[in-house]
Protein backbone atom coordinates (compact mmCIF):
# COMPACT_ATOMS: atom_id res chain seq x y z
CA UNK A 1 0.00 0.00 0.00
CA UNK A 2 1.25 3.50 -0.86
CA UNK A 3 0.80 6.30 1.69
CA UNK A 4 1.96 9.92 1.66
CA UNK A 5 2.92 11.92 4.74
CA UNK A 6 4.25 15.47 4.79
CA UNK A 7 7.30 16.98 6.44
CA UNK A 8 9.43 20.02 5.61
CA UNK A 9 12.99 21.04 4.73
CA UNK A 10 14.41 24.42 5.76
CA UNK A 11 16.60 26.37 3.34
CA UNK A 12 17.91 29.68 4.62
CA UNK A 13 15.07 30.97 6.79
CA UNK A 14 12.28 29.58 4.60
CA UNK A 15 10.75 26.12 4.48
CA UNK A 16 9.75 23.77 1.64
CA UNK A 17 7.14 21.04 2.06
CA UNK A 18 8.58 17.53 1.61
CA UNK A 19 6.29 14.72 0.51
CA UNK A 20 7.29 11.40 2.10
CA UNK A 21 5.95 8.52 0.02
CA UNK A 22 5.99 5.12 1.73
CA UNK A 23 5.21 1.90 -0.14
CA UNK A 24 5.07 -1.50 1.55
CA UNK A 25 5.21 -4.50 -0.79
CA UNK A 26 6.51 -8.06 -1.09
CA UNK A 27 10.16 -8.42 -0.03
CA UNK A 28 12.40 -7.90 2.97
CA UNK A 29 14.55 -4.82 2.28
CA UNK A 30 14.32 -1.18 3.40
CA UNK A 31 15.08 1.49 0.78
CA UNK A 32 15.31 5.22 1.53
CA UNK A 33 15.72 7.55 -1.48
CA UNK A 34 15.31 11.28 -2.22
CA UNK A 35 18.73 12.78 -1.33
CA UNK A 36 18.75 12.03 2.43
CA UNK A 37 21.86 12.76 4.52
CA UNK A 38 23.37 10.26 6.98
CA UNK A 39 21.14 11.36 9.88
CA UNK A 40 18.03 10.63 7.78
CA UNK A 41 19.45 7.27 6.60
CA UNK A 42 20.01 6.23 10.23
CA UNK A 43 16.30 6.78 10.99
CA UNK A 44 15.50 3.12 10.15
CA UNK A 45 17.11 1.78 13.34
CA UNK A 46 15.54 4.47 15.53
CA UNK A 47 12.10 3.83 14.02
CA UNK A 48 12.26 0.03 14.45
CA UNK A 49 13.32 0.38 18.08
CA UNK A 50 10.62 2.98 18.82
CA UNK A 51 7.87 0.85 17.26
CA UNK A 52 8.97 -2.31 19.07
CA UNK A 53 9.25 -0.53 22.43
CA UNK A 54 5.67 0.78 22.10
CA UNK A 55 4.24 -2.60 20.96
CA UNK A 56 3.40 -1.21 17.53
CA UNK A 57 3.39 -3.43 14.43
CA UNK A 58 6.76 -3.42 12.65
CA UNK A 59 6.42 -3.97 8.85
CA UNK A 60 7.86 -7.39 7.93
CA UNK A 61 7.86 -6.66 4.21
CA UNK A 62 9.84 -4.51 1.80
CA UNK A 63 9.59 -0.79 2.58
CA UNK A 64 10.46 1.90 0.02
CA UNK A 65 10.55 5.52 1.23
CA UNK A 66 10.86 8.37 -1.26
CA UNK A 67 11.33 11.97 -0.13
CA UNK A 68 10.22 14.47 -2.79
CA UNK A 69 11.31 16.81 -4.24
CA UNK A 70 14.37 14.59 -4.70
CA UNK A 71 16.72 17.44 -5.68
CA UNK A 72 16.55 19.13 -2.24
CA UNK A 73 18.90 17.68 0.35
CA UNK A 74 17.09 16.38 3.44
CA UNK A 75 19.11 16.95 6.61
CA UNK A 76 18.76 16.00 10.25
CA UNK A 77 16.74 13.54 12.28
CA UNK A 78 13.41 15.43 12.24
CA UNK A 79 12.02 13.09 9.55
CA UNK A 80 11.89 10.09 11.93
CA UNK A 81 8.26 10.65 12.93
CA UNK A 82 6.70 11.22 9.47
CA UNK A 83 8.58 8.20 8.07
CA UNK A 84 7.44 6.02 10.99
CA UNK A 85 3.81 7.14 10.66
CA UNK A 86 3.98 6.54 6.90
CA UNK A 87 5.35 3.01 7.44
CA UNK A 88 2.55 2.15 9.89
CA UNK A 89 -0.14 3.56 7.58
CA UNK A 90 1.28 1.78 4.51
CA UNK A 91 1.32 -1.49 6.48
CA UNK A 92 -2.33 -0.83 7.46
CA UNK A 93 -1.47 -0.66 11.16
CA UNK A 94 -2.83 2.89 11.34
CA UNK A 95 -5.81 4.71 9.78
CA UNK A 96 -4.49 6.90 6.94
CA UNK A 97 -7.65 8.98 6.29
CA UNK A 98 -6.45 12.17 8.02
CA UNK A 99 -2.68 11.90 7.60
CA UNK A 100 -2.49 14.09 4.49
CA UNK A 101 -4.00 17.08 6.36
CA UNK A 102 -1.02 17.47 8.72
CA UNK A 103 2.65 18.33 8.53
CA UNK A 104 4.46 15.92 10.85
CA UNK A 105 8.01 16.41 12.18
CA UNK A 106 9.98 14.98 15.09
CA UNK A 107 13.10 13.06 16.10
CA UNK A 108 12.46 9.69 17.73
CA UNK A 109 14.32 8.29 20.71
CA UNK A 110 14.70 4.51 20.95
CA UNK A 111 11.75 4.39 23.39
CA UNK A 112 9.49 6.35 21.02
CA UNK A 113 9.66 9.67 22.87
CA UNK A 114 10.23 12.80 20.78
CA UNK A 115 13.21 15.14 20.88
CA UNK A 116 13.00 18.87 19.96
CA UNK A 117 13.86 19.97 16.42
CA UNK A 118 15.12 23.13 14.67
CA UNK A 119 13.34 25.48 12.27
CA UNK A 120 9.83 24.99 13.65
CA UNK A 121 8.55 28.53 13.00
CA UNK A 122 9.30 28.70 9.24
CA UNK A 123 7.82 25.19 8.88
CA UNK A 124 4.60 26.27 10.63
CA UNK A 125 4.36 29.37 8.42
CA UNK A 126 4.79 27.24 5.29
CA UNK A 127 2.21 24.70 6.52
CA UNK A 128 -0.38 27.46 6.92
CA UNK A 129 0.48 28.95 3.50
CA UNK A 130 -0.01 25.56 1.82
CA UNK A 131 -3.39 24.99 3.44
CA UNK A 132 -2.58 22.22 5.90
CA UNK A 133 -5.03 21.75 8.75
CA UNK A 134 -2.41 21.22 11.46
CA UNK A 135 1.16 20.59 12.53
CA UNK A 136 2.19 17.65 14.73
CA UNK A 137 5.58 18.09 16.41
CA UNK A 138 7.50 17.54 19.69
CA UNK A 139 5.87 19.18 22.69
CA UNK A 140 9.04 21.19 23.46
CA UNK A 141 8.57 23.09 20.18
CA UNK A 142 4.80 23.53 20.31
CA UNK A 143 4.71 27.08 21.75
CA UNK A 144 7.08 28.28 19.05
CA UNK A 145 4.83 26.90 16.28
CA UNK A 146 1.64 28.15 17.99
CA UNK A 147 2.67 31.72 17.13
CA UNK A 148 1.21 31.02 13.68
CA UNK A 149 -2.56 31.53 13.69
CA UNK A 150 -5.14 29.56 11.66
CA UNK A 151 -3.09 26.39 12.14
CA UNK A 152 -3.81 23.63 14.68
CA UNK A 153 -0.57 22.87 16.53
CA UNK A 154 -0.34 19.59 18.44
CA UNK A 155 2.62 19.04 20.73
CA UNK A 156 3.20 15.34 21.43
CA UNK A 157 5.57 13.50 23.76
CA UNK A 158 5.81 10.10 22.05
CA UNK A 159 4.83 8.24 18.87
CA UNK A 160 2.03 6.30 20.63
CA UNK A 161 0.06 9.55 21.07
CA UNK A 162 0.26 10.23 17.32
CA UNK A 163 -0.87 6.69 16.43
CA UNK A 164 -3.81 6.88 18.85
CA UNK A 165 -4.74 10.33 17.45
CA UNK A 166 -4.96 9.10 13.85
CA UNK A 167 -6.76 5.90 14.88
CA UNK A 168 -9.33 7.97 16.78
CA UNK A 169 -8.49 6.32 20.12
CA UNK A 170 -7.39 9.58 21.78
CA UNK A 171 -7.65 13.33 21.28
CA UNK A 172 -4.82 15.81 21.29
CA UNK A 173 -5.21 19.27 22.80
CA UNK A 174 -3.99 22.01 20.46
CA UNK A 175 -1.39 24.41 21.84
CA UNK A 176 -2.66 27.97 21.91
CA UNK A 177 -0.63 31.11 22.53
CA UNK A 178 -1.96 34.66 22.88
CA UNK A 179 0.89 36.06 20.83
CA UNK A 180 0.10 39.75 21.17
CA UNK A 181 -0.53 39.61 24.92
CA UNK A 182 2.68 37.68 25.66
CA UNK A 183 4.69 39.85 23.28
CA UNK A 184 3.62 43.17 24.79
CA UNK A 185 4.02 41.83 28.36
CA UNK A 186 7.71 41.08 27.75
CA UNK A 187 8.70 43.89 25.39
CA UNK A 188 9.85 46.24 28.17
CA UNK A 189 11.41 43.73 30.57
CA UNK A 190 15.16 44.30 30.90
CA UNK A 191 17.63 43.15 33.53
CA UNK A 192 19.97 46.12 32.99
CA UNK A 193 19.41 49.87 32.77
CA UNK A 194 21.36 53.01 31.90
CA UNK A 195 20.58 54.36 35.40
CA UNK A 196 23.37 52.02 36.60
CA UNK A 197 25.97 53.99 34.61
CA UNK A 198 27.62 56.79 36.56
CA UNK A 199 28.95 59.78 34.62
CA UNK A 200 29.99 59.33 30.96
CA UNK A 201 27.36 61.84 29.78
CA UNK A 202 29.12 62.50 26.46
CA UNK A 203 29.25 58.77 25.71
CA UNK A 204 25.59 58.33 26.62
CA UNK A 205 24.79 61.15 24.23
CA UNK A 206 26.73 59.40 21.44
CA UNK A 207 24.92 56.11 22.17
CA UNK A 208 21.57 57.91 22.08
CA UNK A 209 22.43 59.43 18.68
CA UNK A 210 23.51 55.98 17.52
CA UNK A 211 20.25 54.37 18.66
CA UNK A 212 18.12 57.20 17.26
CA UNK A 213 19.51 56.82 13.74
CA UNK A 214 20.58 53.16 13.73
CA UNK A 215 24.24 54.16 13.38
CA UNK A 216 27.23 51.89 14.00
CA UNK A 217 29.47 53.04 16.86
CA UNK A 218 32.92 52.27 18.27
CA UNK A 219 34.02 53.20 21.80
CA UNK A 220 37.73 53.70 22.50
CA UNK A 221 38.99 53.86 26.05
CA UNK A 222 41.11 52.29 28.79
CA UNK A 223 40.16 49.11 30.67
CA UNK A 224 37.39 49.60 33.22
CA UNK A 225 36.01 52.80 31.69
CA UNK A 226 32.58 51.22 31.15
CA UNK A 227 32.61 50.32 27.44
CA UNK A 228 31.11 46.83 27.81
CA UNK A 229 28.70 47.99 30.51
CA UNK A 230 27.18 50.64 28.24
CA UNK A 231 27.15 48.39 25.16
CA UNK A 232 25.09 45.78 27.02
CA UNK A 233 22.50 48.45 27.77
CA UNK A 234 22.04 49.49 24.12
CA UNK A 235 18.96 47.25 23.54
CA UNK A 236 17.20 49.01 26.45
CA UNK A 237 17.14 52.33 24.55
CA UNK A 238 16.37 50.98 21.07
CA UNK A 239 12.73 51.14 19.92
CA UNK A 240 10.71 47.99 20.78
CA UNK A 241 10.46 45.29 18.14
CA UNK A 242 7.36 45.40 15.97
CA UNK A 243 5.45 42.13 15.62
CA UNK A 244 6.79 41.76 12.07
CA UNK A 245 10.39 42.29 13.23
CA UNK A 246 9.85 39.87 16.13
CA UNK A 247 8.54 37.19 13.75
CA UNK A 248 11.51 37.64 11.38
CA UNK A 249 14.01 37.55 14.25
CA UNK A 250 12.38 34.48 15.80
CA UNK A 251 12.54 32.65 12.43
CA UNK A 252 16.32 33.10 12.28
CA UNK A 253 16.83 31.90 15.86
CA UNK A 254 14.46 29.00 15.21
CA UNK A 255 16.51 27.83 12.21
CA UNK A 256 19.67 28.06 14.34
CA UNK A 257 18.03 26.10 17.19
CA UNK A 258 18.39 28.99 19.65
CA UNK A 259 14.76 29.19 20.80
CA UNK A 260 14.05 28.02 24.35
CA UNK A 261 11.27 25.56 25.13
CA UNK A 262 9.08 28.17 26.85
CA UNK A 263 9.59 30.86 24.20
CA UNK A 264 6.93 31.61 21.63
CA UNK A 265 7.96 34.92 20.06
CA UNK A 266 11.13 36.91 20.79
CA UNK A 267 10.02 40.16 22.42
CA UNK A 268 13.37 41.94 22.84
CA UNK A 269 15.99 42.95 20.34
CA UNK A 270 18.82 40.40 20.21
CA UNK A 271 22.21 41.27 21.68
CA UNK A 272 25.03 39.09 20.36
CA UNK A 273 28.54 39.33 21.77
CA UNK A 274 30.85 36.73 20.15
CA UNK A 275 34.33 36.11 21.57
CA UNK A 276 37.27 37.48 19.57
CA UNK A 277 38.44 33.93 18.73
CA UNK A 278 35.37 33.43 16.50
CA UNK A 279 35.94 32.21 12.93
CA UNK A 280 34.72 34.11 9.87
CA UNK A 281 32.23 31.30 9.03
CA UNK A 282 30.76 31.41 12.55
CA UNK A 283 30.38 35.18 12.29
CA UNK A 284 28.74 35.51 8.87
CA UNK A 285 27.20 32.02 8.59
CA UNK A 286 27.82 29.11 6.26
CA UNK A 287 29.44 25.73 6.69
CA UNK A 288 28.88 22.51 4.72
CA UNK A 289 25.19 22.75 5.59
CA UNK A 290 24.71 26.54 5.91
CA UNK A 291 23.48 27.93 9.21
CA UNK A 292 22.93 31.58 10.26
CA UNK A 293 26.01 33.26 11.74
CA UNK A 294 26.25 35.79 14.55
CA UNK A 295 25.49 38.72 12.23
CA UNK A 296 22.16 37.12 11.28
CA UNK A 297 21.37 36.17 14.88
CA UNK A 298 21.86 39.90 15.63
CA UNK A 299 19.33 40.87 12.91
CA UNK A 300 17.08 43.72 14.17
CA UNK A 301 19.36 44.03 17.20
CA UNK A 302 22.93 44.69 18.30
CA UNK A 303 26.18 42.93 17.39
CA UNK A 304 28.78 43.82 20.04
CA UNK A 305 32.43 43.18 19.19
CA UNK A 306 34.46 43.70 22.35
CA UNK A 307 38.21 44.31 21.94
CA UNK A 308 37.83 44.82 18.19
CA UNK A 309 41.56 44.75 17.26
CA UNK A 310 41.90 41.28 18.84
CA UNK A 311 39.60 39.75 16.20
CA UNK A 312 41.35 38.11 13.27
CA UNK A 313 41.76 40.40 10.26
CA UNK A 314 39.87 37.98 7.99
CA UNK A 315 36.93 37.93 10.42
CA UNK A 316 36.63 41.72 10.47
CA UNK A 317 36.94 42.07 6.70
CA UNK A 318 33.96 39.79 6.02
CA UNK A 319 31.81 42.30 7.92
CA UNK A 320 32.27 44.98 5.27
CA UNK A 321 29.71 43.75 2.74
CA UNK A 322 26.93 42.87 5.26
CA UNK A 323 27.31 46.32 6.88
CA UNK A 324 26.48 47.92 3.53
CA UNK A 325 23.93 45.45 2.10
CA UNK A 326 22.27 44.39 5.38
CA UNK A 327 22.13 40.78 4.20
CA UNK A 328 24.60 37.95 3.62
CA UNK A 329 24.55 35.52 0.69
CA UNK A 330 26.03 32.05 1.26
CA UNK A 331 26.81 30.34 -2.05
CA UNK A 332 27.60 26.68 -2.57
CA UNK A 333 28.08 24.71 -5.81
CA UNK A 334 24.48 23.45 -5.89
CA UNK A 335 22.55 26.18 -4.07
CA UNK A 336 22.68 29.61 -2.45
CA UNK A 337 20.88 30.96 0.61
CA UNK A 338 20.34 34.53 1.83
CA UNK A 339 20.23 35.44 5.50
CA UNK A 340 19.11 38.90 6.65
CA UNK A 341 21.75 40.83 8.61
CA UNK A 342 20.36 44.27 9.43
CA UNK A 343 22.14 44.88 12.72
CA UNK A 344 23.69 47.76 14.63
CA UNK A 345 27.42 47.27 15.10
CA UNK A 346 28.66 48.35 18.53
CA UNK A 347 32.39 47.86 18.99
CA UNK A 348 34.87 48.68 21.72
CA UNK A 349 38.65 48.72 21.94
CA UNK A 350 41.56 49.83 24.08
CA UNK A 351 43.53 52.72 22.53
CA UNK A 352 46.79 50.75 22.61
CA UNK A 353 48.23 47.36 23.70
CA UNK A 354 48.73 48.48 27.31
CA UNK A 355 45.38 50.27 27.31
CA UNK A 356 46.45 53.62 28.76
CA UNK A 357 47.21 55.86 25.77
CA UNK A 358 45.63 59.32 26.40
CA UNK A 359 44.79 58.28 29.97
CA UNK A 360 44.52 61.34 32.25
CA UNK A 361 46.42 59.69 35.15
CA UNK A 362 48.21 56.51 34.10
CA UNK A 363 51.17 56.58 31.76
CA UNK A 364 51.20 54.60 28.51
CA UNK A 365 54.19 52.21 28.32
CA UNK A 366 53.83 51.32 24.62
CA UNK A 367 56.85 51.89 22.42
CA UNK A 368 57.02 54.29 19.46
CA UNK A 369 54.61 53.35 16.70
CA UNK A 370 52.80 50.70 18.74
CA UNK A 371 49.65 52.77 19.13
CA UNK A 372 49.36 53.32 15.38
CA UNK A 373 50.17 49.65 14.72
CA UNK A 374 47.45 48.58 17.16
CA UNK A 375 44.86 50.83 15.51
CA UNK A 376 45.90 49.65 12.04
CA UNK A 377 44.67 46.15 12.92
CA UNK A 378 41.28 47.61 11.99
CA UNK A 379 41.26 48.44 8.29
CA UNK A 380 40.35 51.90 7.02
CA UNK A 381 37.39 50.59 4.97
CA UNK A 382 35.88 49.00 8.09
CA UNK A 383 36.38 52.15 10.19
CA UNK A 384 34.75 54.15 7.39
CA UNK A 385 31.62 52.03 7.82
CA UNK A 386 31.39 52.92 11.51
CA UNK A 387 29.51 56.21 11.77
CA UNK A 388 30.44 57.26 15.31
CA UNK A 389 33.86 57.03 16.99
CA UNK A 390 33.76 58.13 20.62
CA UNK A 391 36.62 58.29 23.11
CA UNK A 392 35.95 57.31 26.72
CA UNK A 393 37.85 58.47 29.79
CA UNK A 394 37.62 56.80 33.22
CA UNK A 395 34.88 57.94 35.59
CA UNK A 396 36.31 60.02 38.50
CA UNK A 397 35.68 58.87 42.07
CA UNK A 398 33.29 61.77 42.73
CA UNK A 399 30.94 60.51 40.02
CA UNK A 400 31.24 56.86 41.08
CA UNK A 401 30.35 57.67 44.69
CA UNK A 402 27.34 59.82 43.78
CA UNK A 403 24.06 58.59 45.28
CA UNK A 404 21.95 60.39 42.68
CA UNK A 405 20.55 57.96 40.12
CA UNK A 406 21.43 58.59 36.49
CA UNK A 407 18.85 59.00 33.73
CA UNK A 408 17.01 55.67 33.23
CA UNK A 409 16.81 53.83 29.94
CA UNK A 410 13.04 54.37 29.67
CA UNK A 411 13.46 58.16 29.41
CA UNK A 412 16.22 57.89 26.79
CA UNK A 413 14.16 55.32 24.90
CA UNK A 414 11.19 57.68 24.65
CA UNK A 415 13.39 60.29 22.95
CA UNK A 416 14.81 57.63 20.60
CA UNK A 417 11.31 56.41 19.67
CA UNK A 418 10.20 59.99 19.01
CA UNK A 419 13.19 60.52 16.68
CA UNK A 420 12.57 57.21 14.89
CA UNK A 421 8.95 58.25 14.28
CA UNK A 422 10.21 61.34 12.43
CA UNK A 423 12.34 59.05 10.24
CA UNK A 424 9.49 56.55 9.72
CA UNK A 425 7.33 59.38 8.38
CA UNK A 426 10.16 60.58 6.12
CA UNK A 427 10.78 57.14 4.60
CA UNK A 428 7.20 55.80 4.60
CA UNK A 429 7.17 55.57 0.80
CA UNK A 430 10.63 53.97 0.55
CA UNK A 431 10.77 50.20 0.94
CA UNK A 432 13.58 48.80 3.09
CA UNK A 433 14.61 52.15 4.63
CA UNK A 434 13.52 52.74 8.23
CA UNK A 435 16.19 54.96 9.73
CA UNK A 436 18.81 57.53 8.72
CA UNK A 437 21.68 55.02 8.72
CA UNK A 438 20.01 53.19 5.81
CA UNK A 439 19.74 56.24 3.52
CA UNK A 440 21.13 55.98 0.00
CA UNK A 441 23.25 58.69 -1.64
CA UNK A 442 20.18 59.97 -3.49
CA UNK A 443 18.22 60.27 -0.25
CA UNK A 444 21.18 61.99 1.40
CA UNK A 445 21.09 64.75 -1.22
CA UNK A 446 17.36 65.12 -0.71
CA UNK A 447 17.07 64.98 3.08
CA UNK A 448 20.53 65.79 4.47
CA UNK A 449 21.76 68.79 2.51
CA UNK A 450 23.65 71.10 4.93
CA UNK A 451 23.28 74.89 4.96
CA UNK A 452 26.06 77.20 3.74
CA UNK A 453 27.82 77.42 7.11
CA UNK A 454 27.57 73.64 7.54
CA UNK A 455 29.00 73.03 4.06
CA UNK A 456 32.00 75.25 4.83
CA UNK A 457 32.57 73.47 8.13
CA UNK A 458 32.31 70.06 6.45
CA UNK A 459 34.68 71.07 3.65
CA UNK A 460 37.27 72.20 6.19
CA UNK A 461 36.93 68.91 8.13
CA UNK A 462 37.27 66.84 4.95
CA UNK A 463 40.49 68.62 4.00
CA UNK A 464 42.06 68.61 7.48
CA UNK A 465 41.14 65.02 8.37
CA UNK A 466 41.59 63.68 4.83
CA UNK A 467 38.22 61.91 5.02
CA UNK A 468 36.87 59.52 2.38
CA UNK A 469 33.63 59.99 0.46
CA UNK A 470 32.05 57.28 2.62
CA UNK A 471 33.04 59.18 5.79
CA UNK A 472 31.46 62.30 4.26
CA UNK A 473 28.18 60.40 3.83
CA UNK A 474 28.37 59.05 7.36
CA UNK A 475 28.82 62.54 8.82
CA UNK A 476 25.76 63.77 6.92
CA UNK A 477 23.68 60.80 8.13
CA UNK A 478 24.65 61.43 11.75
CA UNK A 479 23.96 65.17 11.28
CA UNK A 480 20.49 64.34 9.97
CA UNK A 481 19.82 62.24 13.09
CA UNK A 482 21.02 64.98 15.45
CA UNK A 483 18.76 67.48 13.63
CA UNK A 484 15.83 65.05 13.97
CA UNK A 485 16.48 64.76 17.71
CA UNK A 486 16.03 68.54 17.95
CA UNK A 487 12.99 68.53 15.61
CA UNK A 488 14.93 70.65 13.14
CA UNK A 489 13.81 70.38 9.53
CA UNK A 490 17.17 71.55 8.18
CA UNK A 491 20.70 70.47 9.10
CA UNK A 492 22.53 73.35 10.76
CA UNK A 493 26.20 73.99 11.42
CA UNK A 494 26.02 72.84 15.08
CA UNK A 495 24.62 69.49 13.93
CA UNK A 496 27.49 69.09 11.47
CA UNK A 497 30.00 70.09 14.16
CA UNK A 498 28.72 67.44 16.59
CA UNK A 499 28.79 64.77 13.87
CA UNK A 500 32.39 65.69 12.94
CA UNK A 501 33.29 65.46 16.63
CA UNK A 502 32.19 61.80 16.49
CA UNK A 503 35.04 60.93 14.09
CA UNK A 504 37.79 60.68 16.74
CA UNK A 505 39.81 57.98 15.00
CA UNK A 506 39.99 60.03 11.79
CA UNK A 507 41.83 62.87 13.48
CA UNK A 508 45.34 63.44 12.31
CA UNK A 509 47.81 62.68 15.08
CA UNK A 510 45.26 60.85 17.28
CA UNK A 511 47.51 57.76 17.42
CA UNK A 512 50.73 59.71 17.73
Amino acid sequence: MLVKTYGSAVQGINATIVTIEVNVSQGIKFHLVGLPDNAVKESHERILSALSYNSLKVPRRQVVVNMAPADIRKEGSAYDLPIAIGMLAADEALCADEIGKYVIMGELSLDGSLQPIKGVLPIAIKAREDGFKGFILPKQNSREAAVVNNLEVYGVENIKQVVDFFNGDAKLEPTEVNTREEFFDQVNQFEVDFSDVKGQENVKRALEVSAAGGHNIIMVGPPGAGKSMMAKRMPTILPPLTLQEALETTKIHSVAGKIGGNTSLMAQRPFRSPHHTISDVALVGGGSFPQPGEISLAHNGVLFLDELPEFKRTVLEVLRQPLEDRKISISRSKFAVDYPASFMLVASMNPCPCGYYNHPEKECVCGPGQVQKYLSRISGPLLDRIDIHIEIVPVPFEKLSEQREAEPSAVIRERVISTRQVQAERFKDTEGVYCNAQMSSKQLRKYAAPDEAGSALLKNAMQRLNLSARAYDRILKVSRTIADMENSENIQSQHIAEAINYRNLDREGWAG
